[in-house]
């Protein structure tokens, strides 16, 4: 399951690395099977994960892999977000100047706001709300996984993130097609089709190449946008965490997330220039890599079981905050971008 940040659910023992090996083993196998299907077929990495770990899910029953796909779907998650800082500079999200910064920090906020509200209206509580609302509004299945994680496991079902996962990556694979078609009907210029594009589809690599498919300058406003919401994930997390109790807050010794803070400090430091370029590639990469390697082992762990009781309605509901983030971006896009 999502991992407990706030001392909800009691740890289990302790167990060695020999433990962790076998359970590892299966993501990391996993998960190079999807770099290479990902690669071959130019389908996004996450998104093969999860097919991957899906069709895995029957090893889960095995209990010598769970001390491994915990700490997959746990630590590497957390390290990955901390790396994840090394995509984004102070000086790429100033160069789109405040109206455009403003407009993005608008629409995330409202995506998220209503995403809250709509869950209720579906019949669901908050903490499905803000999970759905952070999927889509910032980045996709790493901002579900990340945002689950804060959240902990007494909120979010495994259950539910798995859905999300699976209605986030179909959603932004058709975003992907479909938004660059709506952006030439409209008749949207480089830069307004580049801010509509990076602000709203969901996962990174299909945001820029949807931009970079429309023109090269709408790809580049385009990856411009989308980093500004990763680097709006770390904010949004540590948000998040302050609308738990007070008390499950102190009982777990922190209001804000280590691996938040150490966002911020990687794209602190990458921002000053420092970092050699191949060492930002390599985190980057890595990030992706960890990245990949949590949302397999989610899958594999996932209760299929409870994942089909569960029905349509949130898949639904995801469709209608993708819209919502579509609408939002677009009204963006023609007042912040001349």
């Amino acid at each position: 399951m999502a991992a407990d940040l706030f001392g909800d659910i009691v740890e289990g023992p302790r167990v060695g690395w020999r433990e962790h090996l076998p359970g590892l083993a299966l993501v990391m196998a996993a998960t190079l099977a999807a770099g290479f299907l990902s690669d071959r077929y130019g389908a996004p990495l996450t998104l093969m994960a999860l097919l991957i770990g899906l069709a895995l899910n029957f090893l889960s029953a095995d209990k010598r892999l769970h001390p491994g796909l915990g700490f997959a779907s746990r630590d590497l998650l957390r390290w990955g977000i901390v790396l994840v800082g090394a995509r984004v500079t102070l000086g790429q999200i100033a160069d789109l100047g405040l109206p455009a910064l403003l407009a993005i920090v608008a629409v995330v906020a409202s995506t998220i706001t209503l995403a809250v509200l709509l869950a209720k209206r579906f019949g669901y509580d908050q903490w499905f709300g803000m999970l759905v609302g952070g999927a889509v509004a910032i980045c996709g299945a790493s901002a579900a996984l990340a945002v689950a994680t804060t959240l902990s496991t007494r909120r979010i079902s495994q259950a539910q993130l798995t859905l999300v996962l699976i209605g986030i990556s179909a959603m932004s694979a058709t975003a992907m097609v479909v938004y660059p078609m709506l952006a030439h009907a409209a008749h949207f210029s480089d830069g307004r089709a580049g801010f509509l594009l990076g602000g709203a589809i969901h996962d990174v690599a299909q945001a820029l190449g949807a931009g970079y498919s429309y023109s090269p300058e709408a790809g580049r406003i385009a990856t411009i946008v989308k980093l500004t919401r990763v680097a709006l994930l770390a904010p949004v997390l540590a948000v998040l965490a302050l609308f738990l109790p007070k008390s499950e807050r102190a009982a777990g010794g922190q209001g804000v997330p280590w691996f938040v803070i150490g966002f911020f400090v990687v794209a602190g430091i990458n921002s000053t220039g420092v970092i050699p370029p191949v060492v930002v590639h390599g985190a980057e990469t890595l990030a992706g890599a960890m990245l990949a390697c949590a949302v397999a082992a989610t899958a594999i762990r996932s209760p299929l079981p409870q994942l089909m009781k569960m029905g349509s309605r949130p898949l639904i509901l995801i469709g209608c905050v993708t819209l919502v983030m579509l609408g939002f971006a677009a009204v963006g896009a023609a007042l912040a971008i001349r």
